[in-house]
Order: structure tokens, then sequence, then C-alpha cells
């Protein structure tokens, strides 16, 4: 499997490279050289594969024997061992649950697939190998499980003090072990530029082997294409198509949707739903794609005011004349946006209609979906539901004026010992943190 820098596609490097590396030095996103389309009998017959065996079929065409398929089989089944079911609502929307992973959110999927990618790639290496991870909600916690007690790693999560709920940050803050929280004073956007500038200084670079379990890494993002084909084959077959809703923050879940659709996935439609932190709806709207800070929300696991995987986005639209890439885009997706009081009605009108607990980051894709239903009638949408609604407990609670279930293993976390460093935004104060504690 060859992968090229979106900044440079001449740049060209391997699979092993582009996960242990993270980014290229050119502060780029690695990208597949090709992304191969499945047969369409594989597509026609996906309810005669397991989750696994689609996994597998899928890693199998786009890695292109990078990985052995024994060593490819034993990975999958060690990551993709939870199911990702379609509960539906109506004739017309329907929720893929996302949520039944060991910390309860979407992202648990790229997390385990990329622990054990790495794991697979670190094997015979002398030096450890240190995972920066920024997290504005629930990447840090499946990075965090996903990784806990990985032979050869340590992993350092930086969340922004006080914006992610306080189940999040118990996910971060108490697993110990070869688990390291930074508690930044600042935004998530803060948190991502720090990530970033370590990887471009020359110091730490060749003092530490860093990498990065965001989804500016590669290996977090063919996973979460599995379950795009997975929700797809639970589906009822008819004229309709199938339109997908993606609640976004960094824009990596719709990214691998994207990337699912250029495998041969017939979607008709995605829907990119964000709250007021809406810079992607506003360029698929004017073309004008203009990142500023981040604004705090209800469904903080969104609250991104520069996504990364933008650069993705454009790569997989990118035109031949001038406009085209914007207006191939807005084609294929349609972006909405919505702030916390539509949110809070929108919680408690699932519940009214559906008796379903919706979390805040569903909700959000609910309303986008609502309203792309309205103009649009006849036709079929999935929404993403992100995260158990319990990661949001005081606030859903509050909403619904009733008790939420909590999962044992959430539970259980609210009792543990919160350890984390708290840090400065300035990256020099990073920079000397990592020196000291893991050189």
């Amino acid at each position: 499997m060859e992968l090229y820098s979106t900044k440079n596609k001449k740049a060209l490097t391997n699979l092993k490279h582009a996960v242990l590396k993270g980014l290229p030095d050119d502060n780029g996103l690695f990208m597949p050289v090709e992304i191969p389309r499945l047969p369409s009998a594989f597509i026609e017959n996906l309810p005669d594969y397991s989750f696994q065996e689609i996994a597998f079929t899928i890693c199998q065409s786009l890695l292109k024997g990078a990985i052995p398929d024994e060593s490819l089989r034993d990975i999958i089944q060690n990551a993709v061992n939870f199911p990702a079911p379609i509960v539906r609502l109506d004739e017309e929307k329907y929720i893929l649950e996302l949520f039944h992973g060991p910390s309860l959110a979407f992202k648990d999927f790229g997390a385990r697939f990329m622990a054990q990618l790495m794991s697979y790639f670190n094997q015979g290496e002398g030096r450890e190998l240190v995972i920066l991870v920024a997290t504005s909600g629930d990447t840090g916690g499946a990075v965090a499980a996903g990784f806990l007690q990985t032979p050869g790693t340590k992993v350092v999560i930086l969340y922004p003090s006080g914006k992610v709920s306080m189940l999040q940050e118990k996910q971060l803050t108490t697993l110990g072990h070869n688990i390291l929280a930074l508690e930044v004073d600042g935004t998530f956007d803060d948190c991502q530029s720090m990530v970033k500038q370590a990887f471009l200084d020359k110091e730490l670079t060749e003092k530490i082997r860093l990498t990065s379990a965001n989804s500016i890494n590669i290996s977090r993002l063919i996973p979460q294409s599995f379950y795009y084909f997975e929700a797809y084959k639970q589906l009822p077959r008819d004229e309709r198509g199938v339109i997908f809703c993606v609640p976004s923050g960094n824009f990596g879940n719709l990214t691998a949707g994207l990337m699912a659709q250029h495998m041969g996935l017939p979607v008709r439609h995605f829907i990119a739903a964000t709250n007021v932190n809406d810079v992607v709806p506003e360029y698929l709207e004017s073309g004008i794609f203009s990142p500023r800070p981040s604004v705090r929300t209800l469904s903080n696991a969104m609250d991104v005011g520069n996504p990364s995987n933008f650069a993705r986005m454009l790569d997989l639209y990118e035109g031949k004349e001038e406009g085209s890439t914007w207006n191939n885009m807005r084609q294929s997706i349609t972006g909405y946006a919505f702030g916390d009081d539509e949110t809070r009605t929108a919680v408690s009108e699932v519940f009214r209609k559906y008796n379903y607990v919706i979390d805040p980051h569903g909700a959000v894709g609910y309303l986008a979906l609502k309203d792309y239903q309205e103009k649009l009638p006849n036709t079929k949408g999935v929404i993403l539901e992100t995260a158990h609604p319990a990661k949001f407990l005081d606030e859903v609670e509050a909403i619904l004026g009733r008790k939420v279930e909590v999962p044992e293993r959430l539970a259980l976390l609210a009792e543990r010992k919160k350890e984390a460093v708290s840090m400065p935004v300035e990256f020099a104060g990073f920079k000397e943190w990592l020196l000291n504690n893991l050189v």
C-alpha cells in the first residue's frame, strides 16, 4: 500500500511509516494512492458476511499485502469484537449505534484497530513509541482503552480543561499504567495545535519516537469505513438509496464514509451535521473555508473550529478546474448546523416520539436529517449515534427529567481518582514536559 501527503502527491511512503509517523514532514495528511473499488457482488451480498469478514475484505483490498492475511485476521478479530447495530425509528429514520465498544464511543473502532496495527508494526523496535492525542471528549477515552498496557507504547492525552464531561474526563485520567493525561488551559484546537507542533519539532522527533492517535492518523480512518458497510447490510433494500447523517467535529468520521463510497458502497448522499462550530457547513454553502477558534457547546466532541480532516475531504473531491472541488463536494454533502437549545429540544423530541434516548451529538444528527427529509421526503436516512447518552449524564437527565441507565463499566469510573498534569497552552511548556518526562 502506497500513501502520499495531501501537500505533496509525489511524496510517497508505505503503510508502516504512515501509521508510526502519523503526519508527513510537510504537515499534510497521508492518503492512499489508490482507493480500490470493491466487487459489486461483495456489496450485493453483504448480509452473507459477518462484521469481521467485511472488515477483512476491505482491508485486504485497501492494504494490498502490507500485512499478511493471517496477521490481518488477528488484528481485526482483536479490534472489531463488538457490534454496530441499526435501530429503526420510523420508515425514513434509522440509528447506527456506534457506542458498544469499551469506551462507549464510535472512536473505539479506530482506536482499537490503530493499537493493534501499531503493536504489529512496533515489533522488534528497541525504543518506546509515544502516542500523542488531542481530544475534545471521546477520542481520549477510546485511545486510552485501546492502548492500555500495550507493550512498547506510552500514550499522552491532551484535553481542554473544563470542556469535557465528568465521565469523559474520568476515562482519560484514571487508567494509569502507560496512559498519561495533560489538562490544557485552552480549547481543543489549542490541544490539536500543540500535538501538530510536536511532530514538526526536530529536537522532539530525534529524541522521542512520536506518533499520533488522532484521526489525522490514517489507521484511524480505515476501520471507521467498516461500519458504513455494516450499516448498509442491515437496512431494508429498496429504491430509495441510503443517506448517512454524520455528527461532525474533526471530520474523520465523515471522511471515512466518503472513502467507503469511493470503495463502491452505494451511498446516495452525506449530511455533515455540526453544532455552532460550523466552518464546514459554511464552506459547503459559500465555497469559503474560514477556520476560527472553537466555541464550547453541549455536543462537546464536535467543538472544533479548524477540522484537520477537511484537507482529506478536499483531496477526495479535488477537481482539475478552479472552483470544481467545491462544486464536486457539495454534490455529495449537505451541511447543517444547530445550537444548544435546538439540540436539547431534539433530545426531548426523540424520546417523546420514539422512546429512544439519544445523546447530544446524535441529536444534532437527528435535526439535520429531519431538515433534509422535509425538503426531500421518501428518503432513507441513517444517523450515526456516536456516543452512549450516559457519557453526558447530567445534561441528558436534565433534558428528559428522568434517570438514564449508566452501563456498569462507566459507572465504576465515577469513584476513581483523577490523575492529570495541568498544562499551559504555550507549546514551549508542553515540549519541556515531554523532554523531562519521556526522554
